[in-house]
């Protein structure tokens, strides 16, 4: 099944989906953080085929998520990485897991615990205001226009009702 690309989206969300939102792509970094480093690991533990993740490999590379580094010289061989922006989307599938371990919880409970290395206790994660600290929700945030507000593919209602200037096609 072919996937809608949201590359003209002007959107930070529908931008970062072109960049992760591929169904293996989350799997694929979630190993890399847990420690699978080499290709035939990662393989095995998602029993994904070998040209799927190749092209994920690729693809993470090229979106600078994943760097590649040799471990081997005869034959030639890699292990991946995460990137520094490979590492700062790791919370972000921390948070995605809190969501599932709540609303979608595998038989037994979940899979993983998470664990504070400063203060050694378990943890939920939660997202929180960068300048108070505070925990965010739906109820206590609102949304306005941001420096690259526009109108555009999956930002025009938004922008109109914002009073943005309407977007122009390139």
């Amino acid at each position: 099944m072919q996937r809608t690309s949201f590359a003209e989206m002007h959107c930070s969300i529908g931008q970062s989906l072109e960049r992760v939102g591929e169904w293996w792509t989350p799997l694929i970094v979630r190993d890399i953080y847990l420690g699978l480093h080499r290709f035939d690991d990662i393989a095995e533990n998602l029993g994904i085929s070998r040209n799927l993740l190749t092209s994920r490999f690729k693809a993470l590379a090229a979106d600078g998520i994943v760097e590649r580094r040799a471990y081997q010289e005869r034959p030639l061989r890699h292990e991946y990485h995460l990137t520094e922006a490979g590492l700062e989307l790791v919370p972000v599938l921390m948070a995605l897991m809190a969501w599932g371990d709540k609303w979608a919880t595998p038989p037994g409970g979940p899979p993983v615990r998470l664990v504070h290395q400063e203060c050694g206790q378990a943890f939920t994660p939660q997202v929180c205001c960068s300048a108070c600290g505070e925990p965010v929700h739906v109820a206590n945030v609102t949304a306005l226009p941001g420096p690259g507000a526009a109108s555009g593919p999956g930002t025009r209602v938004l922008a109109r009702h914002s009073g943005c200037e309407p977007y122009t096609e390139p």
